[in-house]
């Protein structure tokens, strides 16, 4: 599983003209599943989200999760994270789960956050989504489960 990470102060999203989740502020993940991925690639990668430190304390401008926030994260499918761009001009996604395969992992993943304790809101898998956001920072990490 490969996640983008961003740290936001909202974060919506729209299908067909209608929202269908919002955050304030949290973290954005854009997550993508590869076709060797497991149930435990999804548990790694949720426990890591939980406490990632990407928010600031007292000290440190990037020292609290959102477990130590109580802020939100909102999970939205993006298969196009596995593109590979490397031969010609149209990207292979060749490393990229089926859908078949993909969709309870990340129903899994949100699950698994959820039980971390932390509030969790979705995109619609499959869906042409809009994603809007105020990144703030802008913080943005890229995270691969083992």
């Amino acid at each position: 599983m490969r996640a983008v990470v961003q740290r936001v102060a909202r974060a919506s999203v729209r299908v067909d003209g209608q929202e269908v989740a919002s955050i304030g502020a949290g973290l954005l993940v854009l997550l993508a599943v590869a076709k060797e991925d497991t149930e435990a690639e999804a548990a790694w990668l949720a426990r890591k989200v939980a406490r990632l430190r990407l928010f600031p304390g007292p000290e440190h401008p990037i020292d609290r999760s959102l477990l130590d926030t109580g802020g939100s994260a909102l999970v939205v499918s993006q298969f196009t994270l596995y593109g590979d761009p490397r031969k010609g001009n149209r990207p292979s996604f060749a490393a990229s789960a089926r859908p078949e395969v993909a969709a309870p992992l990340v129903d899994r993943f949100g699950a698994l956050l959820a039980a971390e304790g932390v509030p969790v809101q979705s995109g619609r898998f499959g869906a042409m989504m809009d994603v809007e956001l105020v990144n703030e920072g802008p913080v943005t990490l890229i995270v691969d489960a083992p």
